[in-house]
């Protein structure tokens, strides 16, 4: 009879855990972005977030608390309930960038989120206004030293990876533009196609459009080797700066201390979210590279990214308040 009653009590411990492991998430999930409605990280959210709530069974609400380069939302997440139910999908300035851009930050991109995995990458291409009287990286350089002070560069915020591309081709360039920063890619390429502002670096996906129907001119990209998506535009590494690389990427994270077992629960949900094909495709034709990575992976990755990012922002000479 005792030896009865161990193992019921071990069943019924074993089939509490087993409960336990399966009750997450038993409400909806609110995934914050850091940027306005229909910019890539919006669109990008909407597409795996589709696959990862079927997954979860639980629905994926997508929030938008855009401004200060994504600091408000992650500063939301940072001190939200470590359960797993608000997660952010952070962009390389919030994990990145962000610590060297602002003066003062109010949450730690490595204490205070637990990684669960990279989603991807992005190359970011050089657009011009049409009006613009330049054709190539070269004449671009050329105009703006000739007009030092009266050009300027939309972003879609700062501490976006546009936004530093465009400071770090500044440097090396030796070139004075102003920076116009907006609530949200979206906004940055409405003014840029109205002929608001002179040009921007951006995602190729927003753009592409616009450089296939001629409302928008394509100089570089921003990566060591040139963009299936737009093939016949040169790196700007290859128009005289080697080396030059400015990517965006993006992540997945929740709270700190959120436990391990629901880390591992959403992990495997968007191991199966990114690898699902109709996923998979979505993301390709956003212009993003997947990369899958596991928690620990993504946490050794942050560690390498901040120090590069602060170098891009130093060189820059980019500090704000």
């Amino acid at each position: 009879m005792k030896q009865l009653l161990i193992a019921i009590a071990f069943i019924v411990l074993a089939s509490v855990g087993h409960v336990h492991a399966q009750g997450y998430p038993t409400r909806p999930v609110m995934l914050v972005l850091g940027f306005a409605p229909g910019g890539p990280s919006d669109v990008m959210a909407r597409i795996f977030g589709k696959k990862l709530e079927q997954v979860l069974g639980q629905p994926v609400v997508i929030e938008n608390r855009s401004g200060a380069g994504g600091n408000i939302a992650a500063e939301m997440v940072a001190r939200a309930s470590p359960d797993g139910h608000t997660l952010l999908l952070a962009n390389s300035g919030i994990l990145a960038a962000n610590v060297s851009l602002y003066r003062k930050i109010n949450f730690d991109p490595v204490k205070d989120f637990a990684p669960i995995t990279l989603v991807g990458a992005q190359a970011n291409v050089l657009v011009v206004h049409p009006s613009l009287p330049a054709h190539t990286l070269a004449e671009l350089i050329q105009y703006a030293k000739a007009n030092p002070g009266k050009m300027n560069f939309a972003s879609g915020g700062h501490g976006s990876s546009p936004h530093l591309a465009a400071e770090l081709l500044k440097t090396k360039a030796g070139i004075d533009i102003a920076h116009v920063s907006y609530r949200g890619t979206g906004p940055a390429l409405q003014d840029l196609v109205g002929g608001h502002v002179q040009m921007s670096f951006s995602s190729v996906s927003p753009v592409i459009g616009h450089v296939q129907n001629g409302t928008l001119r394509a100089l570089g990209v921003a990566t060591l080797a040139r963009t299936a998506l737009l093939p016949e535009v040169p790196t700007i590494a290859e128009q005289g700066f080697p080396g030059f690389e400015a990517t965006g990427w993006h992540a997945l994270v929740a709270p700190a201390a959120t436990p391990k077992e629901v880390i591992a629960t959403l992990y495997r949900g968007m191991m199966a979210a990114l690898n699902d094909p109709d996923t998979r495709q979505g993301l390709t034709k956003l212009g993003i590279d997947v990369i899958a990575s596991t928690p620990e992976e993504l946490a050794a990755y942050i560690q390498s990214e901040i120090p590069k990012w602060a170098e891009i922002i130093k060189a820059s000479g980019t500090k704000l308040d």
